[in-house]
């Protein structure tokens, strides 16, 4: 679909701002088409770290097949949270995520919340989004396609993220035009959690 999307608007060349399965998404693209991407940010976006991978059942394997079938079931059965009030969930909001301003809360929660049928609100949210596929490209063809990126890429991590930093855990080998800029106050959202940084980082790179 991304790759349609650069063909169908007919770019050239295109700069990318992507955070996490948006990165994960675009990194494979710069290493598919590496003529088409000028510049790169990618905030958290390279997938699980190579000690969450070692942990988990292999590609394809009958474990595996099992385990996506028990998540896709648990994902159809989950209902959405329903709020009283739009006030209720931005209370929740500024609860999960103290780094967070009023304003910033306030943005996210009246763009990231429907209003359900009975006057009560839900949050904007796929369940089938974190249910990752049991098959997926080979760890060494998908180091392949990160070697093959050619264009300078910004590399943005939050050092209070479950995400590990790929300066920690040797994933920056693999890219030969990258600097990593990690923000030790900040979570996976660091573009939430740091905004004025965030910004001068990425419009100083770009």
């Amino acid at each position: 679909d991304f790759a349609q999307l650069i063909e169908t608007l007919d770019l050239e060349e295109v700069t990318i701002i992507a955070h996490s399965l948006g990165g994960n998404i675009a990194t494979r693209y710069a290493g598919l088409y590496p003529e088409k991407v000028r510049k790169f940010v990618n905030i958290e976006g390279l997938g699980p770290s190579p000690e969450v991978k070692a942990q988990m059942p292999a590609q394809g394997s009958p474990d595996r097949l099992r385990q996506w079938i028990e998540d896709k079931r648990k994902a159809a059965g989950r209902s959405p949270k329903r709020y009283p009030t739009l006030e209720a969930a931005y209370a929740r909001m500024k609860e999960e995520n103290a780094f967070l301003s009023d304003e910033q809360a306030r943005h996210l929660t009246i763009h990231g919340a429907n209003r359900n049928e009975d006057g009560t609100w839900s949050w904007k949210f796929d369940n089938y989004l974190n249910v990752w596929s049991a098959v997926d490209m080979p760890p060494e063809e998908l180091e392949k396609l990160w070697r093959a990126i050619s264009c300078p890429i910004l590399m943005l991590w939050g050092l209070k993220s479950f995400a590990s930093s790929p300066g920690l855990d040797g994933r920056m080998g693999y890219f030969q035009n990258a600097r990593l800029i990690e923000y030790p106050e900040a979570g996976h959202w660091l573009h939430h959690d740091q905004l004025d940084r965030f910004l001068a980082d990425v419009k100083a790179f770009i």
